[in-house]
């Protein structure tokens, strides 16, 4: 596993190439000087705050070695998109001037789907996600949006912004809040082949220190921070932090509830599983 969390780079984008409309946020494919990237639009969905989770979630799951497109911070200038027909997405461009957080575009990956490609996936790195998944409680890597794309023979993880969905009301958030088990693991895309969650965890856990989540969230730039919540960046930093901190204390329920939701599918009757079309 990797010490260091590298600085994000800046981008400027250049032309808007295509919308995904897969998922109510309109990412796009976009061309920067850096070549394509896919953006998430802080003028979408859950606003700054899925920016947020999605690169906090990229660069944790990048200090695991787990595989995450190449994460940067993209602006986006007044006139960018004008001539996109959609309304709908020509106010999201409107609302997204300034920054914005953009994932390497990986130019023919496919969609995960276990029937076809569940060998490109080991139990190590099924473990992890479902680990990851649990830690930072994200919903969204399900059979029927499994947010997994497979490239070069790889897996790749992607779509982090409903994750950590606690930020969303720091006020209710307490201890017990913190240390929920994530029953929504039980729907993990990858659970099944996740046999070795525990070892994953002992290693994880021991990385994950609070110097490194502190180098993570100190990569978050000031404009996706700031808000009503906190007096100034420092402040929400902080609370991150320690809601981070706390959720990885030990005995972490999360991994408990990965553990028994896995055994309670391998013991349960098969049911068919939808796909995502």
């Amino acid at each position: 596993m990797t010490d260091p969390v590298p600085a994000l780079p800046r981008y400027q984008a250049i032309r808007y190439v295509q919308p995904l409309r897969e998922g109510g946020s309109l990412p796009a494919v976009v061309d920067t000087d850096d070549g394509l990237y896919v953006v998430k639009f802080r003028g979408a969905g859950q606003g700054a705050k899925a920016l947020v989770a999605e690169l906090i979630v990229g660069m944790l799951a990048g200090a695991l070695e787990l595989p995450v497109p190449d994460l940067a911070l993209l602006e986006v200038p007044p006139p960018f998109g004008r001539s996109e027909p959609d309304p709908e997405i020509q106010d999201v461009l409107r609302r997204s001037h300034g920054l914005n957080v953009g994932l390497r575009y990986l130019d023919g990956a496919f969609n995960f789907d276990g029937r076809a490609a569940g060998e490109f996936i080991s139990p190590e790195v099924a473990a992890g996600i479902v680990w990851l998944d649990g830690f930072t409680t994200n919903p969204d890597r399900t059979h029927r949006n499994p947010n997994l794309l497979i490239w070069r023979r790889r897996p790749w993880l992607i779509d982090h912004g409903a994750a950590l969905y606690a930020h969303h009301d720091w006020a209710s958030v307490d201890a017990a809040r913190t240390a929920t088990p994530f029953p929504l693991i039980r729907d993990h895309v990858l659970l099944l082949e996740a046999d070795r969650v525990s070892d994953f965890d002992r290693r994880a856990a021991a990385h994950l220190t609070e110097g490194l989540l502190r180098r993570v969230l100190d990569a978050v730039p000031d404009e996706l921070l700031a808000g009503d919540e906190f007096p100034d960046a420092i402040a929400a930093r902080t609370r991150y932090v320690t809601y981070l901190v706390d959720r990885l204390r030990d005995p972490r329920p999360f991994v408990a509830e990965a553990r028994a939701a896995r055994e309670h599918r391998l013991t349960s009757p098969r049911r068919a599983l939808e796909a995502r079309r």
